[in-house]
C-alpha cells in the first residue's frame, strides 16, 4: 500500500477534476467565457512538465559524480515523461488560443517561447541518440540538460513577461487574479495541478522500470 497511495491519490484527484471542471460553476468573464475551465488542464500540463525537467536535471547532476546507468536512465526517461506534458500543454494552449484569441497559433511571445522550450529537450534526446559511447553519451547528455534546464525557466517565465502579449501574466496582461479565480475554481485547479503532477511521476516510473528491463535484457 505505501507504494500505491499516490499512484491512487493522483488517479483519484485527475477523475475529479475531469469531473468537476466540466460540472462545476466557473466565472462568466468576458472573452473566455466557458473556455476558462481548459485552466484545469493547460496549466497543470506544464506543472507537470516543470517538475519532472526538474527531476531529469537533478539525476543528471548525480550522474556526473556517480557515473552511475541508473541514474541516467532516470535523467533521460523523466525527460521523455516531461515532453509528452510538454506537447500536451502546447496542444491545450492552442486550443484554448482558437477560441480566444481567434486562431490555434497566433505567434504569441509565450507560444513561440514554450515551443521552444519544448524543442530544446528535443535536442537533448537527438543528443543523446547521435552518441553511441555509453558514459560520452551519458556525460555530454547531462551537461546539455544542466544548461538547458536554466535556459527552459527563462523561456517560460522571463522572456514573455518582457514582450506584448496576449496571454495571461504576460507583457502587461494581468494573470488570474483572485477575482478571475475563485473558491470553486480553485477547488478543482490545485488538485489538478497536483493529480497531473503525480501522473506525471507515475509515468516516469513506469518508463524507467521498461528502460531497466531493455537493459538487463541486453546486458546478458
Amino acid at each position: 500500500m505505501n507504494k500505491v497511495w499516490w499512484k491512487i491519490l493522483g488517479s483519484v484527484l485527475v477523475i475529479y477534476t475531469a469531473i468537476a471542471g466540466l460540472l462545476l460553476g466557473v466565472p462568466r468573464l468576458p472573452i473566455l467565457n466557458e473556455s476558462i475551465r481548459n485552466l484545469y488542464f493547460h496549466v497543470p500540463m506544464w506543472f507537470a512538465m516543470i517538475v519532472l525537467f526538474s527531476i531529469s536535471v537533478f539525476y543528471s547532476v548525480k550522474s556526473l559524480s556517480s557515473k552511475s546507468e541508473i541514474d541516467d536512465i532516470k535523467a533521460v526517461e523523466s525527460v521523455n515523461a516531461g515532453i509528452i506534458f510538454g506537447l500536451l500543454g502546447l496542444v491545450t494552449g492552442a486550443i484554448w488560443a482558437k477560441y480566444t484569441w481567434g486562431q490555434f497559433w497566433s505567434f504569441d511571445p509565450k507560444q513561440n517561447f514554450a515551443a521552444i522550450s519544448v524543442l530544446l529537450y528535443f535536442a537533448y534526446l537527438i543528443l543523446r541518440n547521435a552518441i553511441d559511447e555509453e558514459q560520452k553519451r551519458a556525460k555530454i547528455s547531462a551537461i546539455y540538460n544542466i544548461f538547458a534546464f536554466p535556459m527552459m525557466v527563462v523561456l517560460l517565465f522571463v522572456l514573455p513577461r518582457l514582450k506584448d502579449s496576449l496571454h495571461p501574466g504576460n507583457g502587461g496582461n494581468p494573470g488570474f487574479n483572485s477575482y478571475d479565480l475563485d473558491s470553486r475554481m480553485r477547488m478543482v485547479f490545485y488538485p489538478a495541478c497536483l493529480g497531473w503532477i503525480l501522473i506525471g511521476y507515475w509515468v516516469y516510473t513506469i518508463r524507467f522500470r521498461i528502460r531497466s528491463i531493455e537493459v538487463k535484457q541486453q546486458a546478458n
